[in-house]
């Protein structure tokens, strides 16, 4: 099945078959000056995070070692919400981060990547994040129904990033696969097969692959 990526990834991929032969450079700025050329990479995203009106942690992923161990991973989710979960604004950066994020009831949703990535490509990964689990949801992105559906959350990110490598940022692909793989791999979770069915995702065909990780 054809994956959908975001049109600056996509663009690049076709160009540089994988990234390959991609030859160009990218540059990024600080305080307005640029200081540094990056080759640019297909692992765009450091880590999704989704945190409590209070700031606690309901899910994280990282994909590298720029927080290694659980502490300095929850004292950079606190530093985050802090500087966040008051503006109105989209984009921050924070601790040499670009980070992404929106808000639903009582859930904060972030898509972190390097000083220098594609924000279009990170609010991509956060938009598709954000709707599959509106449309496994009925689009009750609240606390207590994500808690209730955790299952379907780490499937979903899985069919999105894998290692920090965008694979999907169609929404509508993303439920799919998930439903696919509950209904394949997962009989038990009747409660989410069911969310999911009820969201008009197919109950059989081909999917892509992927590995549940809990933290």
């Amino acid at each position: 099945m054809q994956r959908h990526l975001p049109i600056p990834l996509q663009s690049q991929w076709d160009q540089g078959k994988g990234f390959g032969l991609l030859v160009v450079a990218r540059a990024f700025r600080t305080e307005g000056m640029f200081i540094s050329l990056q080759e640019p990479s297909l692992y765009t995203v450091k880590a999704i995070l989704i945190l409590d009106n209070d700031g606690d942690r309901l899910f994280a992923k990282y994909y590298d070692d720029t927080y290694p161990s659980v502490k300095e991973q929850k004292a950079f989710e606190k530093n985050i919400f802090n500087k966040t979960h008051r503006t109105d604004s989209e984009i921050a950066l924070l601790e040499g981060l670009t980070v992404v994020y929106k808000s639903s009831i009582d859930l904060y949703f972030y898509v972190i990547g390097s000083s220098y990535e594609n924000e279009l490509m990170l609010m991509a990964v956060l938009n598709c994040l954000f709707d599959s689990l509106s449309q496994m949801l009925r689009k009750n992105v609240e606390k207590r129904a994500l808690l209730e559906n955790m299952e379907g959350l780490f499937l979903a990110v899985d069919e999105i990033v894998d290692g920090g490598v965008i694979l999907e940022s169609d929404p509508q692909q993303v439920v799919h696969r998930v439903a696919l793989r509950v209904s394949e791999t997962m009989p038990c979770c009747l409660p989410l097969l069911l969310t999911l069915q009820r969201s008009g995702a197919p109950a059989q065909g081909s999917h892509g692959s992927g590995l549940v990780e809990y933290l």
